[in-house]
């Protein structure tokens, strides 16, 4: 399980309510279904589980003509004061790049999803969200929020006349894209690899309007006092899901051995686990499903090698538990992906 601040819950319903997706007694019974106090003030350090607030937007998407498209509004309203030492962070960095290594380095202190990595690229630098291991539609509307808010904060600290060369979308098009064309002023690939913001490097090293030194060390030390008291169960999660990854063509590793790698005893591990609600058979199998979905997606290996490398013994089997998990052959997943 992660979390994320209650600001975007506010934010969601406010925006529902102003596309008439939902009236005022609706908004309140939304409220109510997360547990939040509609007349508490939006405060950025208080959160939510993410699976509320995912099927928050998946209720929120059916209640309207414009339900799906609440996510890009919330996104196109965030303003760096809303994310309160966080959004500070971004704007006194010295340029965009160094605002985008601040929500690299400390997005968990608003969210335990949709966070991100900087890849830099040719000519081209991509904020690319880091895609969770759940794939619901809350999910991926939780992703188009947060890179309609990194280019609203983008604007905000560079200029309004700041365009991205592209953004990248995982989700199909939407029947009306207007309100995506409308907040991103670029060309938008849906059904893309990745979900991303691209921008050139030339304009991600241009100086913020409000860079300041002082000001951006000062909040960086506040933002690490914050990630030190996180209890990110998601970290152990990572770590163990890499450990798997990467042994996995040797054949699936014991819980004994990628404690041995961890650096901590099996027993310790065990326990670590079981606090978090965790079983380490569940993490082999989201290991194996997510690393054979992006070598069928990014690679042109054939599928008897993507058996080997997610710790099958053969092709058929693999493909009998792949189609177990998507309802499909690795072939045709490949073919739609």
């Amino acid at each position: 399980m992660g979390w994320i601040s209650t600001v975007f819950v506010h934010k969601a319903l406010n925006a529902a309510v102003a596309l008439e997706c939902v009236d005022t007694d609706e908004r309140l019974a939304l409220f109510a279904s997360v547990g939040l106090d509609p007349s508490a003030p939006a405060d950025p350090s208080a959160m939510i589980l993410d699976g509320d607030f995912f099927g928050l937007l998946e209720r929120i998407a059916h209640l309207g003509d414009l339900g799906r498209s609440v996510p890009i509004y919330v996104g196109a309203s965030m303003r760096c004061d809303d994310y309160g030492a966080f959004g500070l962070a971004f704007k006194s960095a010295p340029n965009l790049l160094g605002s985008y290594a601040r929500v690299e380095r400390y997005g968990k202190v608003v969210t335990s999803i949709a966070n991100f990595r900087v890849e830099r690229s040719g000519t081209s630098v991509f904020m690319e969200v880091i895609q969770g291991r759940d794939r619901r539609p809350g999910l991926r509307m939780t992703n188009e929020l947060a890179l309609a808010a990194a280019l609203s904060l983008s604007r905000e600290v560079g200029s309004d006349e700041f365009s991205p060369v592209a953004v990248h979308l995982l989700a199909d098009r939407p029947e009306d894209d207007g309100v995506y064309q409308e907040h991103f002023r670029c060309p938008i690939h849906f059904n893309a690899g990745r979900d991303a913001l691209e921008v050139t490097t030339a304009a991600a090293s241009q100086v913020n309007r409000l860079s300041d030194d002082g000001m951006s060390k000062f909040f960086e030390t506040h933002l690490d006092t914050q990630l030190s008291q996180i209890n990110d169960t998601s970290e152990l999660e990572r770590r163990i899901l890499d450990q798997i990854r990467e042994t996995l063509s040797e054949g699936v590793p014991t819980l004994a051995e990628v404690a041995e790698r961890l650096g901590m005893s099996t027993r310790t591990l065990q326990r670590r686990l079981s606090a978090d609600g965790l079983a380490y058979q569940d993490l082999v199998l989201d290991a194996r499903k997510s690393l054979s979905e992006q070598l069928l997606r990014r690679t042109d290996y054939a599928l008897a090698e993507i058996a080997f490398l997610t710790g099958f013994s053969d092709q058929s089997t693999f493909t009998r538990a792949f189609k177990r998990w998507r309802g499909e052959t690795p072939a045709n997943y490949r073919r739609g992906a």
